[in-house]
């Protein structure tokens, strides 16, 4: 078996994929990273990103059995849903949370709990995990999470808020999204979302494409 050589350091990284019904049926929030961009440039992705070291300091708590699941890579689940949550906040300007005082919240955090919500994981389900070949400028360990719309406190289709890592932020038809630019394992999660939002049962397990070394490995985390 080939082993890599690669040293990039491999971080772990949370994103959200969020579906809404519309007039052509489950469409999925989606930006375009730009074309400048050290990873993936051009492409179009789902908001999320690196986990930061204060995601471990705020007070969310998956639910089961994503937490489990989760747990099987030695990463910490609450973190992860944080950073999922903070990474779509900043670059969407849309927030996942309740109603709540939040005094002490992280210096990163302030601006969102300066709209009177505490983050809540509660509408999160780990649907993936994929884990960036050798060879990139950059290396993750995502975690890919499926949110139903209704979870969002505030209007859905402002973006006012949103910072500049991604443009042409907007809800593309589920069926239609596959046909834009986008990078080899979103086209991937794509296809297993599709396949759940046309009622397929596929809770019994989360797929993984474990690329840590120079082989690329898929199976199912039970």
């Amino acid at each position: 078996m080939t082993q890599s050589t690669d040293t990039t350091v491999i971080r772990d990284a949370a994103t959200i994929i969020l579906l809404r019904q519309g007039p052509d049926g489950p469409a999925v929030l989606m930006g375009q990273r730009g074309a400048t961009a050290a990873f993936m440039p051009d492409k179009f992705v789902f908001p999320g990103g690196a986990v930061d070291a204060t995601d471990a300091l705020v007070p969310v708590a998956m639910p089961e059995p994503c937490r489990t699941r989760m747990a099987q890579g030695h990463a910490n689940p609450d973190a992860l849903a944080a950073a999922a949550i903070r990474e779509m906040w900043e670059e969407t300007g849309l927030m996942m949370g309740l109603p709540g005082d939040w005094p002490d919240a992280p210096a990163d955090w302030a601006g969102f709990a300066a709209h009177g919500l505490r983050p809540d994981a509660g509408g999160l389900r780990f649907v993936f995990r994929a884990i960036t070949p050798p060879g990139r400028p950059r290396r993750f360990d995502a975690r890919f999470f499926l949110a139903d719309a209704g979870a969002i406190a505030g209007d859905l289709d402002d973006f006012s808020a949103a910072c500049e890592e991604l443009s042409h932020l907007h809800w593309v038809p589920l069926a239609e999204a596959r046909k834009l630019n986008l990078p080899f394992i979103t086209e991937v999660v794509l296809a297993e979302v599709q396949a759940m939002a046309l009622g397929e049962d596929l809770s019994a397990t989360v797929p993984f494409f474990d690329n840590s070394t120079g082989v690329s490995t898929f199976r199912r985390i039970a």
